[in-house]
């Protein structure tokens, strides 16, 4: 990993920023000319249809691919993250969709799953429980045992129990591949508040997300992808569902805009 110094405007809170990232397999042109970024106490949701480039993005920048051209920033430096180690040693956390976590072992043993806290050669399992149930509490996280197996919780437990493994290597940007997705309406809302919970704590969070619903709910600035490339960066409290939806299509007028157009203007017409 090389790094090197480079100016980051002041007073913006950014800290990471992508600028030209592409990336390109065989003839596969997957990212072209990506502007991103990503700033402190902020949620930023990345969408965009199937094929759009966010998975490829979300790993480019978590070190499982290395991008072919552009410069990323982190803060203030300038860097090439060439591995998932790399990026977590520079401050960037990143929740997969699969979780990958041991169904077979207790809440404790996956947070500190290869990080195992020791006093001498004897593991220090006091102090890994008592640390899981601070960092778990400072989630506002429903778990009701840090001793039971993970195999044993619902999908909104899991979720807490994977980001909150991303946490102990005190992150400053935390990606969330598609939180809740195949989670329950009650797992769903668990989730969304925790990553309100990464907000407060300061964290740059990254929402990877096809549920419009939930990007609403907790984002501040949406990010739409489109084969590829930049599509339009929305500040929720500003705009529209259907204008990010029209963004995502990459049409101005289409069947869901439209409909939402037309079931806003009867609702101002009622009023």
């Amino acid at each position: 990993m090389t790094v090197t110094p480079t100016p980051v405007p002041v007073g913006t809170g950014t800290v990471l920023t992508l600028r030209g990232v592409s990336k390109r397999f065989g003839a596969v042109q997957a990212l072209k000319n990506i502007e991103l970024d990503v700033r402190t106490g902020e949620v930023l949701a990345l969408v965009g249809d199937n094929g759009a480039g966010k998975s490829t993005l979300v790993k480019t920048i978590a070190g499982v691919y290395t991008a072919d051209d552009g410069t990323m920033v982190f803060d203030g430096q300038q860097v090439r993250v060439s591995s998932p180690a790399e990026a977590q040693q520079l401050g960037i956390a990143t929740v997969f969709q699969d979780l990958a976590l041991c169904d077979n072992l207790d809440v404790v043993a996956n947070l500190y799953l290869g990080r195992e806290l020791r006093r001498g050669r004897v593991l220090d399992e006091v102090e890994m429980e008592r640390s899981s149930w601070e960092l778990l509490r400072q989630l506002s996280a429903k778990i009701p045992s840090v001793r039971i197996p993970v195999a044993s919780l619902s999908g909104g437990q899991r979720q807490t129990v994977a980001i909150a493994r991303s946490l102990l290597g005190q992150p400053k940007v935390v990606m969330l591949d598609e939180p809740t997705a195949a989670l329950g309406v009650a797992q769903t809302a668990e989730v969304l508040n925790l990553v309100e919970r990464l907000r407060e704590r300061g964290l740059a969070v990254i929402l990877i997300s096809h549920n419009m619903a939930d990007v609403m709910a907790v984002a501040d600035r949406v990010a739409v992808l489109r084969l590829g490339r930049n599509n339009g960066v929305f500040v929720v409290s500003e705009t529209r569902t259907q204008d990010i939806i029209a963004a995502i299509t990459g049409a101005t007028d289409n069947a869901v805009s439209e409909r939402a157009a037309r079931r806003t203007q009867q609702e101002g017409s009622a009023s």
